[in-house]
């Protein structure tokens, strides 16, 4: 049998290949992630560590890139070599708004940067000031339709899920809400517990020792049905808002282009260790709950979010260049 020079070196070629897909990781694998350290998505990686570290053999490595709502992070990732060593924690600010609102990306988050695995999905709460006279969401939209000019609500920016929530509300209310923007979750709490605003509703543990301390106050949370961590608070659609079901979600993402056994081999990991009993309390006790997706659904859920945000975000009338 003749083969020709391509073939042969193909022929070749493939064992060092196999080699080098068995042989991963053989150094730390790297997450890149869209906030500071300390956020939510640190935090995630780091309840994964000793778990991957364990079944991998290698640590992993957090790389902080904060800025533009978790998408300079996101492109520092879709940039990378697809060679199995980058990875970036996304969430819903970066594959389920961000497509929509910047209008200018450079990449394509879904197509350039898909998934691995999702990892958690947390609710959004509605919250006031701890001493506000509303005890509960019929109440503050009773003010609300009474007191148009006083239907103020913080984000932690513009684009947020934080943000994008309180115009949900006002769309499925028909309330005019008004939006009043803050560059970040810490001066947002702050904004309503001063009552420079009437209400947040934002990721449940940006507002958790503040509500235990009672300076702020929790009417709801924004999942259709309620938390299991939080289940003494009815959902809003519960409190007669239709159609309403908002969580903020996160999980893993890749360079296109990763060898899908190396998709596979993590994704299966960090899947496992979701059912891991204590990783699993860990995250409740965090906020969150599990909510484990393969690779293929996780594409999906994706697609479907970004086909539901994308009216909402051109109602808001935000947008980024």
């Amino acid at each position: 049998m003749h083969l020709g020079k391509r073939a042969l070196l193909g022929l070749l070629a493939a064992p060092a290949i196999a080699r080098a897909q068995t042989a991963w990781p053989d150094r730390p694998l790297r997450f890149v992630i869209g906030g500071a350290a300390g956020g939510v998505s640190d935090i995630f990686v780091r309840l994964m560590e000793s778990r991957l570290r364990e079944r991998l053999g290698q640590p992993s490595v957090i790389d902080p890139r904060p800025g533009a709502g978790g998408m300079l992070g996101a492109e520092v990732a879709a940039r990378s070599a697809p060679d199995g060593y980058t990875f970036f924690v996304n969430h819903i600010a970066s594959h389920g708004i961000g497509p929509t609102l910047y209008r200018r990306l450079s990449f394509d988050p879904l197509r350039d940067l898909p998934g691995v695995c999702r990892m958690a999905r947390m609710p959004n709460v509605l919250i006031v000031k701890g001493d506000s006279p509303h005890r509960d969401v019929a109440s503050l939209l009773a003010f609300m339709r009474a007191n148009p000019q006083a239907a103020t609500f913080a984000s932690a920016g513009t684009g947020t899920s934080s943000h994008l929530s309180g115009v949900l509300l006002g769309l499925r209310t028909g309330i005019e809400t008004v939006h009043v923007p803050y560059r970040g979750t810490a001066p947002s709490m702050a904004a309503v517990m001063n009552g420079e605003v009437l209400f947040a509703i934002d990721n449940a543990p940006a507002s958790r020792q503040q509500v235990l301390g009672g300076l702020l106050r929790a009417l709801a949370v924004s999942t259709a049905d309620r938390a299991t961590t939080m289940p003494e608070l009815p959902s809003l659609q519960e409190s007669g808002i239709a159609d309403f079901d908002v969580a903020s979600w996160y999980g893993i993402a890749a360079p296109a282009g990763v060898p899908r056994p190396i998709v596979e081999r993590l994704g299966g990991e960090i899947l496992d260790a979701l059912a891991d009993p204590g990783i699993a309390a860990r995250i409740r006790e965090f906020g969150a709950e599990p909510a484990p997706l393969p690779a293929a659904a996780y594409d999906d859920y994706m697609r479907q979010q970004v086909a539901a945000w994308a009216p909402v975000v051109r109602a808001s009338g935000a947008s980024v260049d």
